[in-house]
């Protein structure tokens, strides 16, 4: 028997976390949470909320960036992981065929039937990293093309697709593609009169700043590509699975049907890391055109038990409860509630989203009052109200949402899709009274962007 003792552990140097992280791993993280004030402590989760150690709740409107979709530790996935341990399979003898992957590959297709083909990765990131790999060599061209603003991993691969510049900065030469604007035809088609296009990979409604693409672009996108001999990849990994309303957020527009689907995130149950990468039958069969090319593209921990495991559970419950209409039904019960706010507060713009992603923008209001004190943040850095809006919802009514994407003025909702009325009224609630102390123009909310803005100096 090992002296190992996880619980004893936690108990002896769990207060250490902080320390820990400052020391050992990614010290301005620690640095950061405690700057703004999100260096809580909690001590469990369960659902869409968390307890800290006087037993406070904390309602979850961000679900680990959409990892948790069904909330913490829902009973089903951990019946499931428990009864996958307790099986002990013959795990990843990497020569054999395990029935679960199977399972779950065909548990996937049934929800988009034009497609035909898994591949079982780790990640988010690597789901896309694979669509590209499979894009390239199916089509025998080198670019790919994708939008400004977007966001599909850090590996270097998706690194070289992602949009944001404050995330390539520093890791060049990176792979040679190019980016074109969210909705912008005529730009894809020049880039694809080139003849040199493998694919476009597109998120059907950007993390960054909550866009959905414009109505009809997916489906003329999707028309244009297949007449240059390019694919459409559809980044899936935080709009499937229910997010939106639908199954996937493609399927918001008539006829889209993508040549390769990227998912990950909510797949996992939140426990076992894992991404998928949904394809054509012919791409597969021709990345995998022979036997000498069986292991062309692999990955160690691909389609283990525990993460083919926890994803069945999740698809499972998605349909027992009917979660992917309960998103959609609650989705438009909050942004329909936020939107009424629209009129109530100039400093509030817009409301926009499909499902359980809502995105609420902040702008330049038109009072005198207002605007000077809305120019002061953003002479100092452009987001600071959003995260002046971020920090009150979590210190003093206990609801953990993100600023969505650096320099932007805007809040992004993703909660679990459990969520219903109560959480609501919850959150609209807290965030009237967050807008009421903003326009009222003193207070502890504009004495903290005082405070951010003078960090955000001595960051420069």
């Amino acid at each position: 028997m090992t002296g190992f003792d996880l619980t004893e552990l936690l108990a002896e140097r769990g207060g250490e976390r902080y320390a820990l992280h400052t020391r050992h791993l990614n010290h301005q993280l620690p640095r950061m949470l405690h700057t703004i004030g999100f260096d809580k402590v909690y001590e469990r989760a369960e659902g869409a909320y968390f307890w800290d150690a006087d037993g406070q709740d904390y309602l979850d409107m961000l679900a680990g960036f959409g990892v948790m979709g069904l909330g913490r530790h829902h009973p089903v996935v951990r019946q499931a992981l428990h009864d996958v341990l307790d099986a002990q399979l013959a795990d990843l003898t990497r020569f054999d065929c395990q029935p679960l992957p199977g399972l779950l590959a065909e548990k996937l297709l049934s929800h988009t039937p034009h497609l035909d083909r898994v591949f079982f990765g780790n990640s988010g990131t690597e789901a896309v990293e694979t669509a590209l790999k499979f894009a390239r060599y199916a089509t025998g061209r080198p670019r790919i093309l994708y939008c400004t603003h977007a966001f599909h991993g850090l590996t270097t691969g998706s690194l070289s697709v992602n949009g944001e510049d404050g995330f390539r900065d520093g890791f060049a030469p990176l792979l040679p593609d190019t980016a074109v604007e969210l909705g912008d035809l005529a730009a894809l088609e020049r880039e694809l009169k080139r003849g040199d296009v493998a694919g476009f990979v597109v998120e059907p409604i950007q993390g960054k700043g909550v866009h959905p693409a414009p109505p009809g672009f997916l489906r003329a996108a999707q028309e244009l590509l297949h007449r240059h001999k390019a694919l459409l990849i559809a980044d899936e990994v935080q709009t499937g699975l229910g997010r939106t309303g639908d199954f996937f957020a493609y399927q918001h527009e008539d006829g889209v049907e993508p040549d390769l689907v990227c998912v990950a995130k909510a797949l996992s149950g939140g426990y076992v890391p894992v991404g998928a990468t949904l394809g054509k039958d012919w791409i597969f069969k021709k990345v995998y055109s022979s036997m000498d090319r069986v292991l062309v593209h692999s990955a160690s921990f691909g389609a283990n038990a525990q993460a083919m495991a926890a994803g069945l559970a999740v698809l499972s419950v998605l349909e027992d409860e009917k979660l992917v209409v309960g998103a959609r039904r609650t989705g438009e019960l909050l942004r329909s509630r936020l939107a009424e706010l629209i009129p109530r507060y100039e400093l509030l713009h817009d409301v926009r989203g499909r499902g359980l992603m809502i995105g609420i923008e902040f702008g330049r209001p038109k009072s005198l009052g207002l605007r000077s004190r809305w120019t002061m943040l953003q002479t100092a850095r452009k987001g600071l109200f959003a995260q002046m809006v971020v920090v009150p919802l979590l210190q003093r009514h206990r609801i953990l949402t993100q600023v969505s994407g650096d320099h932007l003025e805007v809040i992004k909702l993703i909660p679990p899709l459990i969520i219903g009325e109560r959480e609501v009224a919850r959150f609209v609630e807290a965030f009237t009274a967050v807008m009421d102390d903003a326009h009222g123009g003193g207070g502890l909310m504009w004495d903290f962007g005082r405070t951010l803005v003078k960090q955000a100096v001595a960051n420069r």
